[in-house]
């Protein structure tokens, strides 16, 4: 994006990225200002000379340092404010946990936004939240305050960015969009997921209760597509990854093995080939 193009932020916002104008030069590094003039540091180690002239507008992520003074970096975070990221544990006192979310300072997860004693080493799924009074960033594991029960505007097939928070015995439970809880069922799912993976998912249902029913593979027209996807990927994974089928294989070996008629199963092919889920060699098709 050109400077023409990025308009400056009215205020410094911390936890998020603020587009703010280079203002002056100092021994520790730019002062950046947004329009109501209060300014932040972005400290020597981030500037580039070259492509940071004085007086144009660059993007920034704004956070505390270890006084508590607002702070900016080029460095974005695995996950900005109101978002959720998989973070592994660095360090950890008998007040809180530190957990490395990308940035120099670590993030901050108290002892009382913990549903669990966390261990050094080990990944835990956080929502990035905000003290408004000491305008700290920290982390919370306590997220089901968080989630949204406005239902407006979703519809089935609208599609959403999802992060799967953990396993249950139906499937998998996810955050779409940083603020709904849906599910993913496990008789829908043909490939391997785990914690903090991010997929885009499409909506089946939405709930009366607020939740969403969400698939990995479009709903309706493309549902049949989608499923036939799924069916030559389990079976491959079966396998071991390999199988000795292609374009020209027998139409009635294909339904035996597949199920699928060799119309569909080709069309399917071409897609699983197209979106470099699989590899066509001269005798098998191969996972990727």
């Amino acid at each position: 994006m050109s400077n023409r193009e990025k308009i400056r932020n009215k205020q410094i916002n911390i936890g998020e990225i603020n587009t703010l104008k280079i203002e002056r030069d100092t021994d520790f590094g730019y002062y950046l200002t947004a329009e109501d003039y209060n300014e932040v540091l972005l400290p020597n180690v981030y500037i580039m000379e070259d492509e940071m002239p004085m007086g144009s507008l660059l993007d920034v992520f704004v956070y505390t340092d270890s006084e508590d003074r607002p702070v900016a970096t080029t460095k974005m975070p695995y996950a900005k404010l109101g978002e959720y990221g998989y973070f592994t544990v660095v360090d950890y006192k008998s007040y809180g946990a530190f957990v490395n979310w990308g940035l120099p300072k670590d993030l901050f997860v108290p002892l009382s936004q913990q549903k669990e004693y966390f261990t050094i080493g080990k990944k835990y799924l956080l929502r990035v939240c905000l003290d408004e009074q000491t305008g700290r960033l920290y982390g919370t594991q306590k997220i089901g305050k968080y989630f949204n029960r406005d239902m407006k505007g979703l519809h089935q097939n609208k599609v959403l960015d999802a992060i799967v928070l953990a396993p249950t015995p139906l499937g998998y439970k996810v955050i779409a969009d940083n603020q709904y809880e849906g599910m993913l069922f496990s008789n829908e799912i043909f490939e391997d997921l785990k914690v903090g993976d991010r997929k885009k998912v499409y909506i089946k249902n939405v709930r009366k209760d607020f939740k969403l029913d969400l698939s990995l593979q479009p709903i309706g027209k493309q549902a049949k597509l989608g499923e036939a996807e799924g069916v030559i990927i389990a079976l491959l994974k079966e396998a071991g990854g390999e199988m000795p089928f292609t374009y020209k294989s027998d139409a009635e070996e294909i339904k035996k093995v597949f199920g699928l008629s060799k119309k569909n199963y080709k069309r399917t092919l071409t897609e699983l080939i197209e979106s470099k889920k699989i590899v066509l060699l001269d005798h098998s098709i191969k996972l990727l």
